[in-house]
């Protein structure tokens, strides 16, 4: 049960999670937003957007500068999942484009098979969820994300949260979010 002075609270504070492609950060995302009442923005959309555009939206230290100056972010969720687990997550993954829910088989299985629980309309695959795209992706990442959290790192404000599902560990991004909230 979240208290009214903890919306209050969790209202203040701008959290960033961080994650290889695939590693529950959406999922993650949603579980904040349900139990703290707080608004979500995925860059991850955002990204796909300008990659679509080609406009960039490179995830750097600089972009992590910027943000920090304008919109100060006071904590970082960074999950660290295997990238075997992630490949194979992705792998069974399944999205309503026009919507954005999110389906995984054996996971979270929509009620009729490559149908939107909510629409009926037929669901699709990213272009970007392919192993081999993933795979590469998980490379990328590893590079060019590195040195971002390392920089929040030296700000104080990371939290690494590993294992293999979003279930094994939301308790601890949880417990993490209360003990800051409640510290406020």
């Amino acid at each position: 049960m979240v208290h009214f002075s903890n919306i209050l609270k969790a209202a203040a504070f701008r959290t960033v999670i961080i994650g290889a492609p695939g590693s529950g950060k959406g999922t993650v995302s949603s579980r904040i937003v349900k139990t703290f009442g707080v608004s979500h923005i995925s860059t991850g959309d955002k990204l796909r957007d300008h990659v679509t555009r080609a406009t960039g939206f490179p995830r750097t230290i600089e972009q992590a500068k910027k943000l920090q100056e304008k919109f100060p972010v006071n904590l970082v969720l960074n999950l660290i999942v295997p990238h075997e687990v992630i490949i194979e997550r992705v792998r069974n993954r399944w999205v309503h484009l026009s919507s954005g829910r999110v389906y995984n088989i054996g996971f979270n299985d929509p009620k009729v098979p490559g149908k939107d629980d909510v629409t009926g309309e037929p669901l699709s695959q990213r272009i970007d969820d392919r192993p081999e795209v993933v795979a590469k992706r998980l490379q990328n990442y590893v590079l060019k994300t590195e040195p971002v959290i390392n920089y929040y790192k030296t700000l104080g404000i990371v939290g690494d949260f590993k294992g293999n599902t979003t279930n094994e560990i939301w308790p601890k991004i949880k417990e993490h979010i209360e003990k800051f909230i409640s510290s406020k």
